[in-house]
This record gives structure tokens, sequence and C-alpha cells, in this order.
């Protein structure tokens, strides 16, 4: 018989695959563990909240919440002060964001030009946005520019939003630029491109390509920020959630609710950001 042909009482070879419900075996596992510990982690925190409010005589009214997220009226289901304030936050984000690109955009262009006034003028404005705290520019916009430009509050805030991640995009961008190898500059200017057509068809398109997932990042960081325009009464979620309380003091439903609808779009937004880094790595 041939030393290689397995006999009923031979044991499988060394180098033979495990059976597949081993491996899940092993892997479950190897996660129990870290399950545990995560289940351990959240019913401490629990514990603590429900304690907190024990102690505070918190009267709970979960009971309440549903219809400050979907009303029922004549017209059938309609948003609620929750779910409207989503909405708005959603469509200053949507506003925000573009712009805030177009000026992130300029803002590198100009801080990589040969001009020294174009430099100096993306130097301050980086300086100035990323060391100073976003409410006090959304003051700075709302009370001393808007009167100047007949801005109401809702485009002062869209704009005060776009200028504060407008810095911290012009930065990723700047980093994708500068990570691009030199050769791609003098590939273009061989093919005798100037400046301008080198960043439009050769340097811009990879650099933005290698910006792209932290760019979706900082979509996210951008839906948070837009919770300080409430200072100027836009009625955004956090607005309509600070409404609520002060009208029922259902304190603890209200913002636990609405940072449930924060981390609903926070964690899509991060989940999409995920996917397009791997993508871009594979493709790399």
């Amino acid at each position: 018989m041939n030393a290689r042909t397995p006999t009923p009482f031979s044991s499988p070879a060394p180098d033979s695959p495990m059976p597949r419900s081993v491996c899940k075996a092993e892997a479950l596992w190897r996660v129990l563990p870290d399950l545990a510990t995560f289940v351990a982690l959240v019913a401490i925190v629990t514990h603590g909240l429900l304690e907190g409010a024990r102690n505070l005589g918190y009267h709970w009214q979960w009971y309440a919440v549903p219809r400050f997220i979907l009303e029922t009226g004549e017209a059938g289901l309609t948003a609620g002060p929750l779910l409207s304030g989503l909405a708005l936050t959603l469509w200053i984000a949507a506003l925000a964001l573009p712009l805030s690109f177009v000026i992130g955009l300029s803002a590198c262009l100009l801080s990589l030009s040969n001009s020294f006034t174009g430099r100096l003028v993306a130097r301050c404005y980086l300086e100035t946005v990323r060391n100073t705290p976003l409410l006090i520019q959304i003051f700075v916009v709302y009370f001393v520019f808007a009167p100047l430009l007949d801005m109401d509050r809702f485009w002062a805030g869209v704009i005060a939003l776009a200028l504060f991640e407008g810095a911290y995009a012009s930065e990723i961008m700047r980093a994708g630029i500068v990570s691009l190898p030199r050769g791609q500059w003098e590939a273009a200017y061989s093919l005798g491109l100037s400046t301008r057509q080198a960043y439009a068809r050769v340097i811009l398109p990879q650099a933005l390509r290698r910006a792209l997932p932290p760019l979706t990042g900082q979509t996210v960081a951008l839906v948070k920020d837009s919770a300080l325009l409430s200072i100027i009464s836009i009625f955004e979620l956090t607005f309509q959630a600070q409404k609520i309380v002060s009208d029922t003091f259902m304190t603890f439903e209200i913002w636990f609710t609405a940072a449930a609808l924060y981390l609903i779009v926070t964690c899509t937004l991060s989940a999409l950001s995920r996917a397009l880094e791997r993508r871009v790595r594979v493709e790399a």
C-alpha cells in the first residue's frame, strides 16, 4: 500500500487543514474575553448612570420621547422637533462641506505658491482659525461680518463652519500634494505643462485621491461642530434638544436621544471613511 494513502487507523497528516467548525470555535473562544470585558464595561456605565439619576431623584419618562422624534396628526406621521433638527443639521453640513473644501483648496494652493503675499494670507488664515475656538469665530462672523454683508444667522453659521473646517481641509490637501513624488512634477513639466496645468491634470487628481479618506473623516467633525450653531439660535438638533429640555425637564432622555441621533450619522460617515480608505489602499 502506498505510504501516502491514509487508512482508517491512520492519523491526519500534519499539514491537513483543521475542520471549519474547529476554526470557528477557536475564533469564538479568543473573542469571548474581549466581549465579556465590553459587556462588563457597559453594565458598569449603565449602573453608574442609573444610580446617579436615582440619587438625584430623577423620574425617567422614556415613554414621552417618541413624540419628539415623530408626531402623529391629521397629516399622519410628521417629523418631530428632534428629527427636524437633525434634518437641518444635515442640511447645514451639506452646504458647509463643499464650501469648506473650496476654501481649503484655495488656502492650500496659496500656501504652496511662489507668491509671498499668497503664502502670508494663507498662513494668517490657517493660524488664526486653527488656534482660536470655533465658538468665538461663530460670534465674530455673526455679530461683525453678517450685518455688514446682510446675512441671516443661518448663512452666518454655515460660513463660520466652512471657514473653520476649511483650515483643516487645507492641511489635509497640502499633505496629499506634498506626499507625491517629485517625479510627478518633472513628468508634467517635461510634457510642456504650465504649473496651473500640472496641478489640474497631474497633481490634484492624485493628491485628492490620497486625501479623500481623511477628508471624509473631516465631515464627521463638521457634523459634530455644527452643534455650536445653537448659540446663535439656529434650530438644529442641539438647539431643539435644549428647547425640549427647558420645556419638559426630561434632561437625560432628550440628551441621550440627541446623542444617539448624532451617533447614527457620525458612525455612518466613519464607516464610509474606512471603506474609502481600504479601497484607496487596495487600488494603490
